[in-house]
């Protein structure tokens, strides 16, 4: 004798007998998707939130398309480094060195083009491999020696903020090439006719949006196909027209002044290819394995030791670009660059989800940890708030995503 078990929605109360109206139905829908899925939306919706609350207090000044497009600038390189970075925590490590990497790469990139003379795309390649050497000698150690990536790292900041100030002399330098200075402040050149606005900010925001769409709908459907947990339809229709309408402001706004930045671009591919990657690969697979249980992730095969290598192989790339950008921005290398990224790359991941065991977090994840840093900087800014309580307010929202992880994983009972 069989059962069917498919239908697990309860059955509809008779009329008149107190059954739930539509809009009750919705909402308790919608509470519970946020429920099961909270670590997934909890930082999107409080990211939401400061947004609003920093428009509100701000005047308004917060949206402004000049500040969107310099909040975009800004914020750049901590998350090329956040993208990096939460690959290596959910390897369950840490890296101390990507500040220092990141002043090393600007230093060594001044001394290429300004000192010697060396064209910028040479310079760009060089640097790329000086950084992923720099990741590579780090990955060897944690990896193959089994050196405790806290002390490698932290003496590969050591080391490398003693190398940059030796390049640099003590000195700042520069200016650089206006090829490199525009990876750092460069925009989207204007084509076709004037409509007052960007126009080919505006083509690649509707085609920021069928790719959104078409990736959340393959996703689901991929999910259904093996019987996996989807979120209800109401809720993932919902989220949908969030990410249309959030895209749809971004790109309105940046068309509505210089257009989309260079490095907003630079992003968006590392972005795709990166939540691509662990998503969908062997190798995103497998670090997330690692991180989440490495005895049993030894059992089933993985090479842990090579993929502990390639995270921070990968690092010391991101981190060489990450350098490259702030240089090109600031149109100078100094000594003192890169202070404190390592903190904020740190806090990005840990704000966008992931978790101080590893195995958890996503790459969207450590943008959206960023970009509430970056907003918080930005609006904090606006209102004149010093910057010693913008480090306690800071340090108070890493506190409460750690938190929230922890109580999360408390009442799930993992």
């Amino acid at each position: 004798m069989s059962t069917d078990v498919t239908d697990k929605s309860p059955a509809a109360a008779p009329p008149g007998k107190g059954g739930p109206a539509a809009g009750e139905n919705l909402l308790q829908l919608v509470l519970g998707g946020l429920r099961r899925n909270m670590r997934q939306y909890g930082m999107l919706i409080a990211l939401g939130l400061i947004v609003v609350l920093f428009q509100f207090w701000t005047g308004g000044d917060l949206l402004l398309p000049r500040n969107v497009s310099n909040l975009v600038l800004q914020n750049s390189y901590i998350l090329i480094l956040a993208i990096g970075m939460m690959l290596v925590i959910i390897a369950g490590h840490i890296d101390l060195s990507v500040g220092s990497i990141t002043a090393f790469v600007g230093a060594f990139a001044a001394v290429l083009t300004v000192q010697h003379g060396v064209a910028w795309p040479v310079a760009l390649v060089l640097c790329l491999l000086v950084g992923a050497a720099a990741g590579a000698v780090q990955g060897f150690l944690i990896a193959y020696l089994g050196i405790p990536s806290f002390i490698v790292t932290l003496a590969g900041m050591l080391l490398f903020r003693g190398l940059t100030e030796i390049l640099l002399k003590g000195q700042t330098l520069g200016p650089f090439p206006n090829g490199l200075q525009k990876i750092g402040n460069g925009f989207l050149p204007e084509v076709g006719p004037n409509t007052n606005y960007h126009n080919l900010t505006l083509l690649l925001g509707m085609v920021l949006i069928a790719a959104v769409v078409w990736q959340e709908v393959r996703d689901r459907r991929r999910q259904q196909e093996f019987s996996l947990d989807v979120v209800p339809r109401n809720l993932f229709l919902l989220k949908l027209v969030a990410l249309i309408a959030a895209i749809v402001a971004l790109t309105m706004l940046l068309a509505s002044y210089d257009g989309a930045p260079i490095i907003l671009i630079i992003l968006g591919v590392l972005v795709g290819g990166y939540g691509y990657v662990m998503r969908n690969s062997v190798f995103g697979r497998h670090i997330y394995a690692i991180g989440g249980n490495l005895p049993a992730a030894k059992l089933s095969g993985v090479k842990d030791r090579r993929i502990t290598f390639q995270v921070f192989l990968n690092m010391g790339v991101l981190a060489a670009l990450a350098g490259l950008v702030v240089a090109a921005r600031l149109n100078a290398a100094s000594p003192k660059a890169g202070d404190g990224f390592e903190l904020e790359a740190i806090a990005s991941s840990f704000i966008g989800g992931a978790s101080m065991s590893g195995g958890v977090g996503t790459v969207l994840g450590a943008i959206i940890g960023g970009l509430v840093l970056g907003v918080l900087n930005n609006g904090m800014n606006l209102l004149s708030v010093g910057t010693d309580w913008q480090q306690v307010i800071k340090g108070l929202a890493l506190l409460a995503a750690v938190g929230f992880d922890v109580w999360n994983k408390r009442k799930s009972g993992s």
